[in-house]
């Protein structure tokens, strides 16, 4: 019998609570997959999110692995993950493509060369030439893309995107949505969605997945 191959990514049992609410999020995706996390506010979507980046921490025992490789005791910077927020929270004393490479320079990768890729990114996130601006000169679709740049340029296993498109007016993030698609169709990455919007989820995702009161309920095609 041949022996099942593990999924790419596993959360299984990461658990929070907050007040009187509490989340106990398990989750599977397969590698090159987008899945979608919808539910009512305060469901717990993005503290699952955290949870997943370690920017939050579980309590008991929990299993999360990735790419083979148990991450649940790793810290955020180690995990392999990047992360778009719904503000894309850019550091506005440094220039673009220092904001793009910035975690390529946390690694100890060189000016040089980490500028180099960050203008690269640029050019493909349609911002070619804005490398020597800073923050407070973009639009909100333009500081989300440098935001993508920036979680995309160090190459991470999973990408979680944590309502990225809502402080954006309808026409922008189509727009916004419709280039997102396209990038992952051309360089192929694994995203978790959180999202209110079932027209994102079908637009960028694989399947959705139901969250209810802390759990996800149930899992279904986004098609």
């Amino acid at each position: 019998m041949t022996e099942k191959k593990p999924p790419y990514f596993c959360a299984r049992g990461l658990q929070k609570t907050w007040g009187s609410a509490k989340i106990v999020f398990s989750l599977e995706a397969e590698e090159n997959s987008m899945t979608a996390i919808v539910g009512p506010s305060g469901s717990g979507k993005s503290t699952a999110l955290n949870l997943i980046a370690g920017l939050a921490h579980s309590e008991g025992a929990a299993v999360l692995t990735l790419a083979g490789t148990d991450i649940a005791r790793l810290p955020p910077g180690k995990r392999g993950i990047g992360m778009v927020f719904q503000s894309p929270a850019l550091f506005s004393h440094m220039r673009i493509d220092d904001n793009v490479a910035y975690g390529l320079r946390s690694r100890g990768e060189g000016k040089k060369e980490s500028r180099k890729k960050a203008a690269a990114w640029l050019e493909k996130m349609g911002l070619g030439g804005f490398e020597n601006r800073f923050p407070e000169t973009l639009s909100g679709g333009e500081a989300q893309r440098v935001s993508l740049a920036r979680a995309l340029i160090v190459e991470p296993r999973l990408v979680l995107f944590d309502e990225p498109f809502s402080a954006l007016d309808a026409p922008l993030r189509d727009k916004l949505i419709k280039e997102i698609a396209a990038l992952k169709a051309e360089t192929g990455w694994t995203g978790i969605l959180v999202t209110h919007d079932p027209a994102e989820a079908r637009a960028l995702c694989d399947r959705v997945a139901r969250m209810e009161n802390g759990i996800v309920t149930r899992i279904e095609s986004a098609f």
